[in-house]
């Protein structure tokens, strides 16, 4: 009796040093629960989740917005008012956001669901939803220390419309291409489906309020064990997935006696070494299989469940691994495809993965990028055209079939209707001056342009007093 009692107390005691270490650092969440959906059958578990967590947060210093049944609107502005109570806080923030309730995959978009979406094709649910890279970017926009996004958001698609036609689950989403600073979990693999559980709480909500508990354990770590445990509850079914850029360590609760008041989370992350697959072999080899099943799970890694898969081949954990490989691999070639967002790289997708749940999507994609009109017919239309002679005058082509341009009128080109006076050079000769053409006449350039050029310096190739305006002299 008495080693549990004082279990307890070195529990409270570590959740208490924590809660003042953390206070000094600024800790922040917003945890939303999506339970009463208004167009289909509601989730009990959300709101239980959402209540639990709040309450695991705030024992773990952080300051805690609850709101549960949002709607597109109350969700975006809730979104807002967070990441504007970051700025407030400060650079030194951890921001952390916890969402249960319906996610969706929509050409290769992950969509928060709110509850008042009722879609009636899939064009309406970025329409009606809120994209998980808008609630990343609000975020990322922020000066933060580091961002947690805890998604209990993979459960199986309710809106008969598009369930038919929309990928399963959630989208991979690589967070190593993003702001460092971020972790992303899921509570299953992308491309899987999450179960809403037969408890109070689900699967990975009772897995993480377990884990977080943890005093002094770093966020990797506990994340491997709601792996876990998750695999374990749901026999296989259902295993959490996680990307992470995180380059400081994180624990939810300290150690009990903190060495200074940031101590719980203090440090950078130690660096990761990528083992390979004979690595994992030789780790591996000997061990019982349910022994061994339960490693590669906690690591979460391609080459720890390849090695698996060469080493063991009964059921059920064989097939159970053989399944999340076969999903990773699709999920990761269906991410590049989105990426490039091309005719040729969902074909590609198509080629090697032709009977998937994402075929629909890909197809329609594809139409999508034939029927797109050209950006930019007209500059196509003149690139392809043949290049013309910078000068039409000095070129093979006639010039009559170059289009004329107008020129622009000026005092040089108006005739002077003053007439000049008479000149008498004593000779024999008699100068007759001719009035200047006429005020309408429009001036232009002749027909045969080209013919003359540079002869004199008046107009159209005349001399300064031979040219059109010129006097003529009769002898």
């Amino acid at each position: 009796m008495f080693p549990r009692v004082l279990c307890a107390a070195l529990a409270l005691a570590g959740i208490a040093a924590t809660s003042d270490a953390a206070r000094a650092e600024n800790r922040l969440a917003l945890v939303i629960g999506q339970s009463a959906y208004r167009t289909v059958t509601a989730l009990p578990n959300p709101a239980n989740d959402a209540n639990a967590m709040s309450k695991l947060l705030t024992d773990a210093g952080f300051d805690v917005t609850l709101a549960d049944d949002l709607t597109q609107k109350d969700m975006n502005e809730k979104v807002g008012d967070f990441a504007a109570k970051i700025a407030a806080k400060g650079p030194d923030t951890v921001a952390l956001l916890f969402y249960a309730g319906h996610g969706l995959q929509i050409d290769g978009e992950n969509y928060l669901v709110p509850v008042d979406v009722d879609p009636k094709r899939e064009t309406d649910i970025p329409l009606q939803a809120v994209r998980l890279n808008d609630v990343l970017n609000t975020l990322n926009a922020v000066p933060s220390r580091m961002r947690l996004l805890l998604l209990d958001a993979c459960r199986n698609n309710p809106f008969p419309a598009i369930s038919q036609t929309a990928g399963h689950g959630l989208a991979l989403v690589d967070t190593k291409s993003g702001a460092p600073g971020t972790f992303l979990s899921y509570s299953t693999a992308p491309g899987a489906v999450a179960e809403d559980g037969d408890g109070a709480d689900s699967p990975y909500t009772t897995a993480l309020l377990a884990a977080a508990r943890e005093p002094n354990l770093p966020i990797e770590q506990a994340f491997k064990r709601v792996r876990v445990a998750v695999n374990k509850a749901t026999e296989g079914r259902q295993t959490p997935w996680e990307s992470s850029s995180l380059t400081e360590d994180f624990r939810f609760v300290g150690g009990a006696a903190p060495a200074s008041p940031a101590a719980a989370n203090a440090g950078p992350m130690p660096a990761a070494t990528r083992r390979s697959v004979e690595d994992w072999q030789r780790d591996l080899k000997g061990k019982p299989i349910a022994l061994a099943n339960e490693t590669i799970v906690a690591d979460g890694t391609v080459e720890a469940y390849e090695a698996f898969v060469t080493l063991y081949t009964d059921p059920p954990f064989t097939p159970q691994a053989r399944e999340w490989l076969d999903l990773h691999r699709r999920m990761v070639a269906w991410k590049d495809a989105v990426l490039l967002n091309t005719v040729a790289s969902y074909r590609g997708f198509l080629a090697k993965y032709p009977d998937s749940d994402l075929t629909p999507t890909a197809q329609r994609l594809i139409e999508r990028l034939r029927n797109r009109p050209s950006p930019l017919p007209v500059v196509a239309a003149i690139a392809s055209a043949p290049a013309q002679p910078t000068n039409v005058a000095l070129g093979p082509t006639c010039p009559c079939s170059a289009p004329v341009q107008p020129i622009k009128k000026t005092d040089a080109d108006t005739p002077k209707r003053k007439r000049p006076p008479r000149v008498d050079d004593g000779g024999d000769d008699v100068v007759i001056y001719r009035q200047p053409p006429p005020p309408e006449i429009v001036y232009g350039p002749p027909v045969g342009v080209g013919i003359g050029i540079g002869i004199g310096r008046g107009h159209w190739g005349g001399g300064e007093r031979g040219g059109m305006n010129g006097p003529i002299r009769r002898y």
